[in-house]
């Protein structure tokens, strides 16, 4: 990979409020443009807020849609590439938690989110597809908050070719601290284990429907160590920059990087579907 200078943003996204929200994201951009970033993250549905409930349907559109044309025009006007998150509607009806990967050259590419909590079951499909992206010599991955705690995803998205996953969160409850010390426990195993960066943010704030987001970023290197954060639970951009030279000393010594050493073979129980009763 090359090195890469990333701005994670951690940010109010209020249900609903799609003009709001879209103008506020265009703030954090210049932000982001201003402080030599590459690449800009945004939170889980970040353009339309989050919610688990019906009224989500009413901001839901198909992509590429106005919503995203309009991320689109940021990334072209501030030559960035954005990751941005929306309820996607598909022709069937169907409603989606999407993030949209829009460069300086259009749109890059849609992440579906795979794994769905019980509580978003209820309301919205899940994605079947697993998918890896480029920007600057880069490869990434995309997961979305619940997504995160399911290992094989990550080592999926790694065996796929990605240096960088990120963890893009609509993450409610709790503290700034206790969320900092849950995605300690979990996102340090998924980028040690898979000689993998790691970029998190989470929304913050009241969201209007309920929910009240403890925002936190968290960047963490290929040794599962942090080298950047904001924890202080107010709105923000967290900068870092992913160092080719940090993924080699991973990548290339061979006690370190795991991946090689697997055994498919081994693995064939993981495609039950159940959990034995």
């Amino acid at each position: 990979m090359d090195d890469l200078r990333i701005a994670a943003v951690v940010m109010r996204c209020v249900l609903g409020e799609t003009q709001d929200n879209l103008n506020r994201m265009k703030a954090r951009i210049g932000e982001a443009a201003s402080g030599g970033a590459n690449l800009v993250c945004f939170p889980e549905l970040n353009l339309t807020g989050y919610s688990v409930r019906e009224v989500i349907r009413s901001v839901a559109e198909p992509i590429p849609g106005p919503l995203s044309q309009a991320v689109v025009e940021m990334a072209r006007e501030s030559g960035m590439f954005i990751l941005a998150g929306l309820v996607e509607r598909d022709g069937e009806e169907r409603i989606f938690v999407s993030h949209i990967v829009a460069g300086p050259e259009g749109l890059q590419g849609v992440y579906r989110k795979c794994h769905l909590s019980p509580f978003e079951q209820q309301t919205y499909c899940a994605g079947e597809t697993t998918s890896v992206f480029g920007v600057k010599g880069c490869t990434f991955g995309i997961e979305l908050c619940y997504d995160t705690h399911f290992p094989e995803l990550s080592t999926l998205l790694a065996l796929k070719g990605a240096e960088i996953i990120f963890c893009l969160h609509a993450s409610p409850r709790g503290t700034p601290e206790r969320k900092h010390r849950s995605w300690l426990r979990h996102l340090t195993a998924r980028a040690y284990d898979n000689g993998v960066f790691i970029v998190a943010c989470n929304q913050t704030g009241a969201n209007g429907d309920g929910l009240e987001f403890p925002g936190i970023a968290l960047v963490l290197n290929p040794s599962g160590e942090v080298i950047a954060e904001h924890v202080s639970g107010e709105e923000g951009v967290l900068f870092a920059d992913l160092r080719a030279a940090d993924l080699a000393h991973v990548r290339e010594n061979r006690m370190r990087f795991f991946l090689p050493n697997r055994r498919p073979g081994l693995y064939k129980g993981l495609i039950k579907s159940r959990y034995p009763e």
